[in-house]
């Protein structure tokens, strides 16, 4: 099964969330779905600096903070996307930094939920999930 591992940015914009998204270059692409900045572990890389590497590589966001959202794994190909997710650098402005996209920005949550990848779509349900439980923590 190929390995790959990306980022779930978010960021809280006028109350609203954001999450950060690359859509795939290339016409053929023009009508393929969103992902997260995503790619493959180099030889001694780990799943989270790979993850780390390839956000910064495709938007050229330099990722802070993160946490595990654990993998999904792709239905119709032998693929799994480990997930990590962290809050967005205040400064974030994301840009097209790689051949391989050719749009990097924050989508609305709710415009997210309908152009992410069908096998990404979970990575957006666990986010929700994960900060609703810090909502609810006493401060």
């Amino acid at each position: 099964m190929k390995e790959t591992a990306g980022t779930l940015l978010y960021r809280l914009r006028k109350n609203k969330l954001e999450v950060l998204l690359v859509h795939p270059s290339g016409n053929y692409n023009r009508k393929s779905p969103w992902s997260i900045p995503k790619g493959v572990p180099e030889k001694s890389e780990s799943l989270e600096d790979a993850a780390r590497r390839e956000t910064l590589e495709e938007t050229g966001v330099k990722a802070k903070d993160l946490r595990s959202l654990g993998h999904v794994d792709y239905r119709k190909s032998r693929k799994r996307v480990h997930c990590f997710y962290g809050q967005a650098p205040r400064d974030a402005d994301p840009s097209c930094a790689s051949w391989e996209v050719d749009r990097a920005e924050f989508l609305s949550f709710e415009k997210a939920k309908k152009e992410i990848h069908e096998d990404q779509a979970e990575l957006l349900k666990r986010l929700a999930l994960v900060l609703k439980a810090y909502k609810k923590e006493p401060a």
